[in-house]
């Protein structure tokens, strides 16, 4: 069977969620079936990966646009394929123009729906009216949908009323525990300034509202004092949030912040995570959230929010503990002073237990090494394209 998997993101040139779900699915998928990448960016090296870009004359076009404009490339490049299996709305619509062109199915992963980011708006301007007209019309179209959590699939089935419920299928993300391990040395932490003495609470993600950055900037004013803070946090989507962030750091008055703002490499953010005390991941939205899976798998307790999928993966009291929010329609906390307040009392309640945070970290790791490996998932994947078939 011949797959063809097409995404935006895709390593190297990965910044989300599901560019790591690429770059797993696909190493797993090739030891089952004859899989080929699709991607934007860049050429790669990699055997059976092939980039596509922006055509020419769409150099100066909205964004949205150009997007369409390489979903046509990878569309076109789809013949032969026995299933195309698209990420994100950046390619979906070249798997829906696939299917029509070449009879072949086309599924689906919902990494997350442009419905409920609606401050996408902020950042594609007229182009977000574009992408949920992308993302709408190939998912009423595909042939079957996977959600990364039971969150998400309630999301799906939501936000998009006309597609079957029995067309959308749950496969959760997953984690490689061999490569996300507990990682003893110091030289990272040595490298950034961050004290190996001191506990630390450690943040790792884009600078977007959807990852709460925000909220957890009101909220580590009240961390405790003894305490360091790592932001390994870049890529901000808007000029605005990026001078908001810098204000609220600027604004931090304690020692030990560490704001690192470029992309590290995985090691680093191996060794990063697996010393911290607590990992933070404060999502507004969050479908699935693979960088909680990450941080348990390095053995780290969690503080997250509990919303979308992350209650699936992070086990509340016992791999580390969820914070309520609730919500307006734009994901905006309707009390965000509560909600900081709930995040720094649930951060200090294992600053101030380090046993706590400790076993919550090797029960993490126990509960990502059971329940979330990639050879499952695809198999699972697999199965799933198999039943589509004539």
């Amino acid at each position: 069977m011949r797959v063809d998997l097409l995404s935006r993101e895709y390593p190297p040139e990965v910044y989300g969620g599901a560019g790591v779900h690429m770059e797993y699915l696909a190493r797993e998928l090739r030891r089952l079936a004859d899989v080929r990448v699709r991607c934007f960016g860049a050429d790669r090296d990699e055997p059976g990966v092939t980039a596509h870009r922006v055509p020419a004359g769409l150099s100066d076009a909205n964004a949205a646009l150009q997007v369409l404009g390489v979903d046509l490339e990878m569309a076109a490049a789809c013949g032969g394929a026995d299933v195309v299996h698209s990420h994100t709305w950046y390619a979906n619509f070249a798997g829906h123009v696939a299917k029509m062109l070449y009879g072949i199915p086309h599924v689906i992963t919902t990494h997350s729906l442009e419905p409920l980011r609606p401050w996408k708006a902020e950042q594609l301007g007229g182009g977000y009216t574009i992408s949920s007209w992308a993302e709408r019309t190939a998912l009423a179209a595909a042939d079957a949908v996977i959600a990364v959590s039971e969150g998400m699939r309630r999301d799906v089935l939501a936000a998009y009323p006309e597609i079957p419920p029995d067309k959308v299928s749950v496969i959760h993300n997953g984690i490689d525990t061999a490569e996300y391990t507990p990682d003893p040395g110091l030289d990272v932490l040595q490298k950034h300034g961050v004290d190996p003495r001191r506990p630390y609470v450690i943040f790792v993600g884009r600078i977007t509202r959807q990852k709460g950055l925000i909220h957890l900037l009101h909220a580590a004013r009240s961390f405790d004092p003894g305490a360091q803070l790592v932001l390994c946090a870049g890529a901000p989507d808007t000029a605005e949030i990026a001078d908001e962030v810098k204000q609220l750091v600027r604004d931090l008055d304690r020692e030990g912040v560490f704001w690192i703002q470029e992309m590290l490499p995985k090691p680093e953010v191996i060794q990063l995570l697996t010393h911290a005390t607590v990992f933070v991941c404060p999502s507004v939205y969050e479908p699935m959230g693979i960088v909680n899976l990450e941080a348990m798998a390095c053995q780290t307790a969690v503080v997250a929010t509990a919303t979308g999928g992350i209650p699936e993966v992070v086990a509340d009291g016992e791999t580390g503990l969820l914070v309520p929010i609730s919500q307006g329609a734009d994901g905006t906390p309707h009390d965000p002073d509560r909600f900081a307040a709930d995040l720094a009392d649930r951060v200090n309640a294992l600053l101030g237990d380090p046993d706590r945070s400790r076993a919550m970290g090797e029960a993490g790791r126990a509960r990502a090494v059971e329940h979330f490996s990639w050879e499952r998932i695809a198999h699972r994947t697999l199965d799933l394209y198999t039943s589509l078939r004539p």
